[in-house]
């Protein structure tokens, strides 16, 4: 199979104006998987019925959710593992750094191995 992208015109980041626009490889999404979607594909590999996969699927959510409130990285075998980030104000001193200066925070997903290598071998092709 191959990835499709399509080319996009962009400002250069960081000049006023936009400076010189240049185009770059956009990838062109196929669809979405929801969790319906997950749960009929996985029923089909193995012996767990679909309940149960939504079942755990959701716990997963949950118990994710606990562990990053908390601070803590969820690892998830060969799929990757996800943390809590955030950007923060500059202060002159130590002790002037306090939850205020935190700004802005997100999630971090870093894939594991196996999808990684999944770029390895994809190929690339142009959208028409």
């Amino acid at each position: 199979m191959a990835i499709k992208f399509k080319a996009v015109q962009r400002a250069q980041p960081g000049v006023a104006g936009g400076g010189e626009k240049k185009y770059y490889a956009s990838p062109v999404m196929n669809g979405e998987w929801d969790i319906d979607k997950l749960t009929k594909l996985i029923e089909k590999i193995c012996t767990v019925s679909g309940a149960d996969i939504r079942a755990v699927l959701y716990a997963l959510v949950d118990v994710s959710n606990d562990g990053l409130e908390d601070g803590t990285i969820i690892r998830l075998g060969d799929l990757g593992s996800i943390r809590v980030t955030f950007s923060s104000e500059g202060r002159a001193t130590a002790e002037e750094v306090d939850a205020a200066s935190i700004k802005k925070s997100g999630i971090i997903f870093v894939p594991g191995q196996r999808i990684k290598k999944t770029l390895e071998n994809v190929k690339f092709v142009k959208a028409n």
